[in-house]
């Protein structure tokens, strides 16, 4: 973190602390921090991108973008601003705005190598967008690629040991040879992949947007956060409540994929369970379920590397298929971010969203998809920069018009696995223990029984994975920001 003098020792003993939460891996106090030492000398434009940085690394980009430009409105000529702006601007998939950033930071330091080949990367980046924007098809005129896959005429060697789907059922002996095989860091054949992902395709394209799951009397029901591809830490989860079957179910709340860098592993495993048993596991889409989020944070990448070129652009079609939010019970509504900046919204109008595309930029499906609740009453922006914030008045009253008593949602890293707000009407449950190999976190999942559905939260540590880092095959101008 930098450094500079200041005219408030104060502050600059904040900043120092602040400094030190940083490299502890303690962002939300590295924050608290860097607002105190704003509070005393608001004029000082290091405490302000250093906060950007902070925030950045919560994946907070709205809010690291407002910080950096005040840190460039104070001093125009501080090139660790435009860096930091650009950066943020880039995770968020903006790269037109980012090229202008790093512009202006190649123009303030000729002579760093750092800033030019930011600058190199990111105009490759902007030129491969423009190109893929002049040759898209129309929406309309559009073939699904699941139509020119005929996966019952590939040959299958017979040097492959791997697992096989005998015919056309998908059996719980397959997923555990499949599970083993990928524990050792072996593929499934492209065939059988293929065959998991059609048969998924069809599965939930048949489903409303809102799915509801009905838990019968003594039963009991298991809701997980995010995975983002962290493969040995979702076979955990199995390990200590079992595999996922009709009597042991399962609704894996969105993120499968993304950051971690075992998603296709994730994303396989959980398909085959579907594929086994519609009743064993519910999937709900999430932020990271989309192209652009795909290309960035790894998951792209890692089925180019893993499976082919044509599973891109399948695996992007079929999670335009995930539902978008589920209510068990009748009585517990969930749903991957959050709520809406509309008060009114029934579960009529979540069931009847056209899901079936990329998530927008604003409206219901974005704010399901993205949104966070916030401890003020009322609604305010995100600091994410795509959705909003919600207060305890919001969730309150959408339960109430909607006769539900309990959001659960995912969305957000937590110390502890969750976290409950809102006067304990909203549970954010996140099921990627120590994230991205940095973050400390605990994982956690809820278990509700009926017919009471009280939530029981279960938290549990990271397990050791083998040695392919985080963001392994994100796209190569986010790796250097990481």
């Amino acid at each position: 973190m930098e450094n500079q003098n200041s005219s408030d020792p104060r502050a600059e003993g904040l900043k120092l602390q602040a400094n030190e939460a940083f490299k502890a891996n303690k962002y939300a106090q590295a924050i608290d921090l860097y607002s105190q030492a704003i509070e005393l000398n608001g004029e000082n434009a290091v405490y302000w991108a250093n906060r950007a940085l902070a925030h950045s690394k919560l994946e907070e980009y709205g809010s690291a973008i407002q910080d950096a430009s005040k840190a460039i409105e104070i001093d125009p000529r501080y090139s660790k601003g435009y860096y930091r702006r650009g950066a943020a601007y880039l995770a968020m998939g903006k790269f037109k705005e980012a090229l202008k950033d790093f512009q202006q930071v190649k123009k303030l330091c000729p002579n760093n190598p750092d800033a030019s080949e930011k600058l190199k990367e990111c105009e490759k980046a902007v030129m491969k967008l423009k190109f893929e924007e002049a040759i898209a098809v129309p929406e309309s005129e559009r073939r699904s690629v699941a139509d020119s896959i005929d996966y019952h005429s590939m040959d299958v060697e017979p040097q492959y040991s791997g697992a096989r789907i005998e015919g056309d059922v998908v059996t719980l002996d397959f997923v555990k040879k499949m599970i083993e095989d990928f524990k050792n860091q072996k593929c499934l054949h492209k065939r059988y992949a293929f065959q998991i992902v059609l048969q998924i395709r069809e599965m939930l394209r048949a489903l409303p947007s809102l799915v509801d799951i009905n838990v019968p009397h003594g039963k009991h029901f298991t809701v997980c956060g995010d995975v983002h591809g962290q493969f040995y830490d979702l076979l955990n989860i199995f390990e200590l409540t079992g595999l996922p079957s009709e009597e042991n179910p399962y609704l894996f709340n969105g993120d499968f994929v993304d950051r971690g860098s075992f998603s296709v592993e994730v994303i396989l495993t959980l398909f085959a369970f579907k594929c086994m048993s519609p009743s064993a596991i519910y999937l709900a889409r999430g932020n990271h379920e989309s192209k652009s989020m795909n290309k960035i944070y790894g998951f792209e990448g890692e089925v180019r590397s893993k499976l082919s070129e044509v599973f891109v652009e399948l695996f992007a079609e079929v999670f335009c298929c995930l539902p978008l939010a589920h209510v068990i019970n009748g009585k517990i509504f969930v749903v991957h971010g959050g709520l809406f900046s509309v008060d009114g919204v029934k579960l009529s109008d979540i069931r009847s969203i056209d899901r079936f595309c990329e998530p927008p930029e604003e409206g219901l499906m974005c704010e399901l998809l993205w949104s966070d609740p916030q401890p003020l009453p009322g609604r305010g922006p995100s600091k994410r920069g795509v959705g909003l914030s919600f207060g305890g008045d919001v969730t309150k009253k959408f339960l109430q018009e909607n006769n539900l008593d309990l959001v659960v949602r995912s969305h957000e890293v937590k110390d502890e696995g969750y976290e409950i707000e809102h006067d304990g009407k909203l549970i954010t449950v996140f099921s990627a223990p120590n994230y991205c190999d940095q973050m400390g976190n605990k994982g956690a999942f809820i278990r509700f029984e009926a017919p009471e559905m009280k939530p029981n939260i279960v938290t549990f540590s990271a397990v050791p994975h083998p040695d392919v880092k985080p963001m392994a095959y994100a796209n190569n101008f986010l790796r250097m920001f990481s």
